[in-house]
Protein backbone atom coordinates (compact mmCIF):
# COMPACT_ATOMS: atom_id res chain seq x y z
CA UNK A 1 0.00 0.00 0.00
CA UNK A 2 2.63 2.52 1.09
CA UNK A 3 5.97 2.34 -0.58
CA UNK A 4 8.05 2.80 2.56
CA UNK A 5 11.48 1.19 2.67
CA UNK A 6 13.93 0.63 5.49
CA UNK A 7 15.64 4.07 5.18
CA UNK A 8 12.29 5.86 5.51
CA UNK A 9 11.35 3.79 8.57
CA UNK A 10 14.73 4.51 10.15
CA UNK A 11 14.25 8.25 9.56
CA UNK A 12 10.76 8.15 11.10
CA UNK A 13 12.15 6.30 14.14
CA UNK A 14 14.95 8.82 14.68
CA UNK A 15 12.59 11.81 14.34
CA UNK A 16 10.09 10.18 16.72
CA UNK A 17 12.83 9.48 19.25
CA UNK A 18 14.00 13.11 19.08
CA UNK A 19 10.49 14.63 19.29
CA UNK A 20 8.94 12.35 21.94
CA UNK A 21 12.02 11.42 23.86
CA UNK A 22 13.17 8.05 25.16
CA UNK A 23 11.02 8.25 28.32
CA UNK A 24 7.62 8.45 26.60
CA UNK A 25 8.49 6.44 23.46
CA UNK A 26 7.28 2.99 24.70
CA UNK A 27 3.91 4.29 25.92
CA UNK A 28 3.47 6.35 22.75
CA UNK A 29 4.25 3.33 20.54
CA UNK A 30 1.71 1.26 22.51
CA UNK A 31 -0.93 3.95 22.03
CA UNK A 32 -0.18 4.24 18.30
CA UNK A 33 -0.38 0.44 17.91
CA UNK A 34 -3.77 0.40 19.71
CA UNK A 35 -5.11 3.13 17.42
CA UNK A 36 -3.85 1.33 14.31
CA UNK A 37 -5.55 -1.88 15.50
CA UNK A 38 -8.81 -0.02 16.12
CA UNK A 39 -8.68 1.56 12.64
CA UNK A 40 -8.02 -1.81 11.02
CA UNK A 41 -10.88 -3.49 12.89
CA UNK A 42 -13.18 -0.59 12.06
CA UNK A 43 -12.33 -0.73 8.37
CA UNK A 44 -12.74 -4.51 8.36
CA UNK A 45 -16.18 -4.16 9.98
CA UNK A 46 -17.20 -1.49 7.47
CA UNK A 47 -15.99 -3.62 4.58
CA UNK A 48 -17.86 -6.68 5.87
CA UNK A 49 -21.06 -4.64 6.33
CA UNK A 50 -20.81 -3.23 2.82
CA UNK A 51 -20.17 -6.67 1.33
CA UNK A 52 -23.16 -8.08 3.19
CA UNK A 53 -25.29 -5.12 2.13
CA UNK A 54 -24.57 -5.49 -1.55
CA UNK A 55 -24.55 -9.27 -1.43
CA UNK A 56 -20.94 -9.72 -2.46
CA UNK A 57 -20.98 -13.39 -1.51
CA UNK A 58 -23.96 -14.03 -3.75
CA UNK A 59 -22.35 -12.07 -6.57
CA UNK A 60 -19.12 -14.06 -6.22
CA UNK A 61 -21.09 -17.31 -6.22
CA UNK A 62 -23.08 -16.20 -9.26
CA UNK A 63 -19.90 -15.28 -11.15
CA UNK A 64 -18.38 -18.63 -10.23
CA UNK A 65 -21.51 -20.44 -11.43
CA UNK A 66 -21.51 -18.48 -14.69
CA UNK A 67 -17.88 -19.39 -15.28
CA UNK A 68 -18.69 -23.06 -14.72
CA UNK A 69 -21.68 -22.84 -17.09
CA UNK A 70 -19.51 -21.24 -19.78
CA UNK A 71 -16.98 -24.05 -19.40
CA UNK A 72 -19.78 -26.62 -19.68
CA UNK A 73 -21.07 -24.94 -22.85
CA UNK A 74 -17.57 -24.94 -24.35
CA UNK A 75 -17.25 -28.63 -23.50
CA UNK A 76 -20.65 -29.39 -25.07
CA UNK A 77 -19.62 -27.55 -28.24
CA UNK A 78 -16.35 -29.48 -28.39
CA UNK A 79 -18.20 -32.77 -27.89
CA UNK A 80 -20.71 -31.89 -30.61
CA UNK A 81 -17.90 -30.99 -33.00
CA UNK A 82 -16.11 -34.25 -32.22
CA UNK A 83 -19.33 -36.21 -32.77
CA UNK A 84 -19.84 -34.47 -36.12
CA UNK A 85 -16.30 -35.35 -37.16
CA UNK A 86 -16.85 -38.97 -36.11
CA UNK A 87 -20.09 -39.10 -38.11
CA UNK A 88 -18.31 -37.67 -41.17
CA UNK A 89 -15.52 -40.22 -40.84
CA UNK A 90 -18.06 -43.04 -40.47
CA UNK A 91 -19.91 -41.87 -43.60
CA UNK A 92 -16.66 -41.63 -45.52
CA UNK A 93 -15.65 -45.11 -44.37
CA UNK A 94 -19.03 -46.55 -45.42
CA UNK A 95 -18.86 -44.88 -48.82
CA UNK A 96 -15.28 -46.10 -49.27
CA UNK A 97 -16.34 -49.63 -48.36
CA UNK A 98 -19.28 -49.47 -50.78
CA UNK A 99 -17.00 -48.12 -53.50
CA UNK A 100 -14.43 -50.85 -52.92
CA UNK A 101 -17.17 -53.49 -52.92
CA UNK A 102 -18.58 -52.04 -56.13
CA UNK A 103 -15.10 -51.96 -57.67
CA UNK A 104 -14.49 -55.51 -56.53
CA UNK A 105 -17.73 -56.80 -58.02
CA UNK A 106 -17.20 -54.81 -61.22
CA UNK A 107 -13.66 -56.14 -61.54
CA UNK A 108 -14.75 -59.71 -60.96
CA UNK A 109 -17.58 -59.53 -63.51
CA UNK A 110 -15.56 -57.81 -66.24
CA UNK A 111 -12.40 -59.90 -65.97
CA UNK A 112 -12.42 -63.53 -67.01
CA UNK A 113 -12.14 -65.77 -64.07
CA UNK A 114 -8.90 -67.67 -63.96
CA UNK A 115 -9.32 -71.14 -62.63
CA UNK A 116 -7.61 -72.06 -59.43
CA UNK A 117 -5.00 -74.83 -59.51
CA UNK A 118 -7.55 -77.33 -58.17
CA UNK A 119 -10.00 -76.43 -60.91
CA UNK A 120 -7.29 -76.82 -63.58
CA UNK A 121 -6.43 -80.30 -62.48
CA UNK A 122 -10.04 -81.42 -62.58
CA UNK A 123 -10.70 -79.90 -66.01
CA UNK A 124 -7.63 -81.19 -67.77
CA UNK A 125 -8.04 -84.56 -69.50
Amino acid sequence: MFDIGFPELLLIGVVTLLVIGPDQLPSTMRTVALWIGRFRRGFADIRRDIEQGIGADEIRQQLHNEAILKEIERSKAAIAQTNAEIDNLAREAKSAMKASEADGSADSSSEPKTPSPNERSTREP
